[in-house]
């Protein structure tokens, strides 16, 4: 591929990425969700990966659901805007931004019993939770702890579950060879091990932030 080549894919993707968000309607009480994270300093996933995941948890017909990171409640609106019956499970280290999701769940009308906050580190509530028994689990929280937050999430979900992880190009680190800082090397390796398991399907979307799809074998465990 010639430089000029090069620089014309470039250009074409970001007008492609552009289209993709300006397209992307967003229901008005995320609207709203998302204005609120953006004066908590909570940064939201994208309208474009909020209607993936959403369309993710549609056609899965999810009923329970896990969240690793709250924030201020963007993402799990999302996951029951296109799972309206589902439970979530959301949990998140910060009271104050359990405490915004909440008002914003509240003020979206979603039904106390649709969503179950935990405070507290994941990496000490999801070792306690049952294994094989949600629909979908949703990975936006420290990234430090990717690959064990994945790790856990893969043995959460039912088989045919699906772990889904946004952010996971880490702001065009990961496509950068230059780039081999802790975070972005455990993301590139969460990628190529995922890509290459046999034990999953793994997708890869570039829209936005980036999102990452991995969806375990329906054959049974054990």
């Amino acid at each position: 591929m010639s430089e000029q080549d090069a620089h014309q894919r470039v250009a074409q993707d970001a007008s492609n990425d552009r289209f993709a968000q300006e397209a992307t309607i967003e229901p008005e009480h995320i609207q709203r969700a998302r204005a609120h994270a953006l004066e908590l300093g909570a940064a939201p996933i994208s309208p474009a990966v909020g209607a993936q995941i959403a369309l993710i948890a549609a056609v899965s017909a999810a009923l329970n659901i896990v969240e690793i990171g709250t924030g201020a409640g963007v993402s799990g609106l999302w996951l029951l805007h296109g799972a309206p019956r589902a439970i979530l499970t959301t949990i998140d280290s910060e009271p104050e931004h359990l405490g915004v999701a909440r008002q914003a769940f509240a003020e979206a009308k979603v039904p106390a019993a649709r969503a179950r906050f935990i405070a507290g580190r994941a990496a000490d509530v999801l070792p306690r939770m049952n294994e094989a028994s949600y629909d979908i689990v949703l990975v936006d929280a420290d990234p430090e702890g990717v690959i064990e937050y994945v790790e856990h999430g893969l043995r959460l979900v039912r088989p045919g579950g699906t772990v889904l992880v946004p952010r996971v190009l880490h702001g065009g680190a990961v496509a950068d060879p230059v780039r081999r800082d802790a975070v972005t090397a455990a993301y590139r390796s969460l990628i190529h091990e995922t890509q290459s398991s046999p034990a999953v399907f793994g997708a890869l979307s570039i829209v936005g932030e980036g999102l990452l799809q991995l969806a375990t074998s329906n054959a049974p465990r054990g």
